[in-house]
């Protein structure tokens, strides 16, 4: 009793947090390829919303406040709850994901925003045409600004000029003909808008591992909730040929509060898978935007599918990291915020042009124009160009070593995430051979008990063992499928791996 209480403890704490550790490095991996304040909002750490006390249900202070602010838990609700359930198969789950969750669509908006910043670098190298129109009244002091006539002249000017009036309008163009600061700073965030490009598809990698591990999350409690149901059906059924016996006086009464005991316990049990499964179908309809009052279903039996050599070889699978990519993209970036910083002491050359018309009034206009050429050559700027070229030296070193990490973890990725799935695939296989001997060795302490060669204790105890044995194969199916999930996420692309690694479920029975 005591051993299948800590196997049910354990294991649904276990697979929360090797679900945070892999997403929480998959996110962490794509915020090193944004400089400061380029990152699309939602990258950061992420954590799975599991109870820390499956018992109790509770969970702790710091994965609440992850889940308050970390946007891929959240989404965009979309429809209206109906009262028919649907089923929902891992594809279906993906597709809302990449349409409703907050963290890809904060991210599709960051790369607005540098679309934005790149149209406006482009304005200042193009020419800038506007239209001015104007009419003055004016009387000028001539004693204020000192205007005399010699005392020669004979008589003096008066004080003020009297009221006169001028119009004027103009159509005025400018332009720089020769910036090369400019135009490398249009290069920088063309680069940028790039790299937010190839950050959005990244992001679409990091929802398909969100849904995809919240998804395995509620077909392994609604695994438990029928194993549960399956452990209550035995022990009813035990707990009544326990007490006839008792009655006839073959049994002690000893073996009927262990079956009661047993029964409760299988009841209660019962209940906290229950419990999890809605919480864990409330966790997905938040990552997904179905709206918490749906009633829905997974569609499919994604049990045990091997996973195949080919798929596992990462030589043979060509890793698509859109985050390396990304930030490739970023140091391209910096290269060329460099460039321009050094290209601020180049001289820039200019153009003014004005043509319009002026004079007392509309009617009385004559032709006026004008035509201005410059040249600016900076000589002395108090060491800002130079201060520029360091902060530019300074962020191309950051990103060039932030992208050499990158490439590293994206290895590192890929190897770890095989090896988990090699792992999590044996660890599979041993839990299905466990758990048919533990039935086993139930079905034949049930006849020993039944024909009297034994007491109900190792009945109890091979029944335990059942238990313990169907809660270590849902986990370890779990992990693997969660593994392989991870392994999508790792290679790159993961939204075209996903039905290469799991195929087409059976149908629900």
């Amino acid at each position: 009793m005591k051993f299948a209480e800590s196997q049910r403890a354990r294991f649904p704490m276990t697979a929360p947090i090797f679900l945070a550790s892999v997403l929480a490095l998959s996110i962490a991996a794509g915020a090193q390829a944004f400089p400061d304040g380029g990152a699309p909002a939602g990258y950061g750490s992420i954590n799975t919303p599991r109870p820390i006390n499956p018992a109790a249900g509770t969970t702790s202070p710091s994965a609440r406040a992850t889940q308050n602010l970390n946007p891929y838990l959240g989404s965009t609700p979309h429809g209206v709850a109906t009262n028919d359930t649907l089923h929902i198969s891992l594809e279906d789950a993906i597709a809302r994901g990449l349409q409703y969750n907050l963290g890809l669509i904060d991210s599709q908006q960051a790369g607005a925003d540098a679309r934005a910043q790149r149209e406006r670098a482009l304005s200042a190298l193009l020419p800038q045409i506007s239209a001015r129109a104007e009419q003055t009244y004016q009387q000028l002091s001539l004693k204020a600004i000192g205007l005399r006539l010699p005392p020669q002249a004979g008589f003096h000017l008066p004080p003020t000029t009297g009221q006169f009036g001028y119009s004027e309008a103009r159509i005025a163009a400018e332009s720089p003909l020769l910036n090369i600061s400019l135009l490398d700073r249009y290069r920088q965030q063309k680069a940028l808008e790039s790299a937010s490009v190839l950050a959005t598809k990244d992001a679409r990698d990091v929802v398909v591992f969100a849904v995809g591990a919240a998804y395995f999350q509620v077909i392994a409690s609604q695994a438990r909730v029928q194993t549960a149901q399956a452990a209550l059906a035995s022990a009813v059924e035990l707990n009544r040929q326990v007490t006839d016996q008792f009655k006839s006086e073959i049994s002690p009464e000893i073996d009927t509060l262990r079956a009661n005991v047993e029964m409760h316990t299988a009841e209660q049990r019962l209940t906290d898978a229950q419990n999890d499964l809605e919480k864990d179908k409330l966790t997905l309809d938040r990552i997904i935007g179905i709206p918490l009052d749906q009633a829905w279903a997974p569609a499919g039996d994604y049990g045990y599918s091997p996973l195949l050599p080919e798929a596992s070889a990462p030589a043979k699978s060509k890793p698509i990291r859109f985050d390396v990519a990304s930030a490739k993209a970023t140091v391209a970036a910096s290269q060329l915020r460099l460039r321009a910083a050094q290209a601020e002491r180049l001289p820039e050359v200019s153009f003014h042009a004005s043509y319009g018309g002026g004079g007392v009034n509309p009617a009385n206009y004559n032709r006026v124009d004008e035509i201005t050429g410059n040249v600016s050559v900076p000589l002395f700027t108090s060491g800002r160009i130079r201060s520029d070229v360091h902060a530019a030296q300074s962020d191309l070193a950051q990103r060039r070593a932030e992208l050499s990490d990158l490439e590293g973890r994206a290895a590192y990725d890929v190897r770890t995430a095989e090896l988990d799935a090699r792992a999590s695939e044996s660890g599979v296989k041993v839990a299905a051979e466990n758990r048919t001997l533990a039935e086993r060795a139930l079905a034949q302490s049930q006849d020993r008990y039944t024909n009297g060669v034994t007491n109900y204790l190792e009945v109890l105890q091979a029944q335990e063992a059942v238990v313990a044995a169907d809660e270590n194969y849902i986990a370890s199916l779990f992990s693997f499928n969660v593994a392989k999930v991870s392994l999508a996420r790792a290679l790159g692309s993961a939204e075209s791996r996903i039905p290469e690694f799991f195929g087409t479920p059976e149908p629900t029975r």
